[in-house]
Formats: structure tokens, sequence, C-alpha cells
């Protein structure tokens, strides 16, 4: 597949323009580096919760102090890994034109999200006054894959009719007759 001058591919799919993968570049990594900082920490606490190891109980927990505090700390989990379901697929630079690359595609997004979950609760192992959390990965997960759902299909589609428009239309090309040497060469006896 060739590049033309605005670092766009000429094959058959098209690709996100390169500055808009350079920017979810950057912006994928500045996430992650607010994400670590928040998540690894240290934090002075006067005693801290045993880890949770046993699904949906943490969940539980904080529905149990409260309706509004298990729904902030709900929607914390959903938010923290959530710009990962859009700025992974953008930085791999694929508009994935049929189904089945858009499903790879979330199942790579989703993947990755659930790595990065996981990466954070082992480092917080190591960290004094952060605890494990197993919900928190499944949280982190579910979060990478609604953003993914509810974004990334209407993005594409739209940088797919921008790329149309950018294109152009098809030129069309009138039909040729036949050239001035045709009946010259047609005279030339071939062998076979």
């Amino acid at each position: 597949m060739q590049r033309n001058e605005a670092g766009e591919s000429t094959g058959t799919a098209p690709a996100v323009p390169v500055r808009l993968r350079l920017l979810a570049g950057v912006l994928l990594v500045a996430h992650l580096v607010v994400v670590g900082w928040l998540t690894l920490r240290p934090l002075d606490v006067p005693w801290a919760s045993a880890p949770n190891l046993a699904l949906l109980e943490g969940i539980g927990a904080d529905f149990a102090a409260g309706p509004l505090e298990g729904l902030r700390r709900l929607g914390e989990g959903l938010a923290l890994l959530a710009p990962l379901g859009v700025l992974l697929p953008l930085a791999s630079g694929r508009l994935a034109p049929s189904a089945l690359s858009a499903w790879s595609s979330l199942a790579r997004t989703a993947a990755a999200g659930a790595l990065v979950s996981v990466s954070i609760e082992m480092l917080q192992t190591a960290v004094p006054g952060q605890v494990v959390d197993v919900d928190s990965v499944l949280l982190n997960t579910l979060g990478v894959l609604l953003a993914h759902v509810a974004v990334v299909p209407a993005l594409r589609a739209r940088l797919r009719r921008s790329h149309a428009a950018y294109q152009g239309a098809t030129p069309k090309i009138t039909r040729v007759g036949l050239g001035p040497w045709t009946d010259v060469l047609s005279a030339v006896p071939r062998e076979y």
C-alpha cells in the first residue's frame, strides 16, 4: 500500500490522517501518565481494606455504602480507562470498512484495555495505601468497551466520508477508439 503526500494510504482501505494519529498517540500517552499518577501514587491512609479478589463483591460493598456512593464509584471505574476505547483505534490508523474488521478492532481494544487494567492492579500490590480490586478490572474493561461502541463507529464513518470527499469523484475516462498503429501491427504476421 502506498502513501501519498498527505500521509494517507492510496490503497483500497482509507487510513486515519497522520496528524490525527499523532494527536491520538500523544493524548494516549498523556492519558496513561495521568492514570498512572492517579492509581499508583502512595496514599497516606490510617487503614487499608483487604484486597478484593471476589468478582462483584467490591461493587456490592460500594452500593452498601449508599446508592449515590455506589453510582459514583461505578462511574469512576467505568471512566478511568474509557478514553482508551477511542484513542487506541485512532492511533492504530485503520478505518475498518468491513464488519469483521470492526469486530476485531473492538476485540483488540477490549484486550488492550483489560491488559492495561490488570497491569495497574498488579503494580498496585507494591504501592502503599493502594488496594487490589478485581472489580476495577471488570469496570475499566467495560468502560473501554462502552466508549469504543459509543464513539468509534460514528467517528470512523465520518472519517471515511471526509476521506471520500477529499479524494473526489472517480474520474470518468471516455472510451478510446483503435490506435493509429493497430492496422499496421495487425498486418504483421505473427508466429505462434
